[in-house]
């Protein structure tokens, strides 16, 4: 199923508005789940296949619609919710929508095997969890999360990240 809902994606409504990012994640974010039976059947070539088709299929709609601005197709995974995320949205990688620190990378193999090995998706251990209230102070010794990895790849017309070769 994991390969057909990220097929899908290309052919779901897509809206780009620079000016209204919040429509854009709205509209454009998809947080997609696999099964244990899906995890341990699918490989991490398959996924990956799978997901630069669905960008060659973004690419190709965002030239037709004659959009003329950055646009990043991007893939992370959420650990906390033990999802497969993807969006596109009109930003250049290095200025996607995240509250956290995150590395841009030109490789989807990581973030898709992270999602694959995930045994226990959206399930957190108790030491892993903090107690609710106010946001505790951080010290040098504890310098909080640690930034995530972003597979972006260029689907937009500008391309200007693309030629400088630090991105698909």
């Amino acid at each position: 199923m994991l390969l057909t809902w990220i097929a899908e994606i290309a052919d779901e409504p897509l809206v780009l508005e620079p000016a209204d990012r919040q429509v854009e994640c709205e509209t454009n974010t998809w947080r997609l789940g696999a099964g244990p039976d899906d995890r341990g059947s699918l490989s991490v070539p398959q996924v990956v296949a799978a997901l630069e088709r669905t960008a060659t299929a973004l690419r190709d709609r965002i030239r037709d619609l004659e959009y003329s601005g950055d646009a990043t197709f991007y893939v992370w995974h959420d650990v906390q919710a033990g999802a497969l995320c993807c969006s596109t949205g009109s930003v250049p990688p290095d200025d996607l929508p995240f509250g956290g620190e995150y590395v841009p990378s030109g490789d989807p193999g990581p973030v898709v095997e992270g999602f694959l090995a995930d045994d226990e998706p959206g399930v957190a251990g108790w030491a892993d969890l903090e107690p609710c209230g106010e946001e505790p102070e951080r010290t040098g010794e504890d310098p909080g999360p640690a930034p995530f990895q972003v597979w972006v790849t260029d689907v937009g017309t500008l391309g200007s990240y693309r030629e400088a070769g630090d991105h698909r």
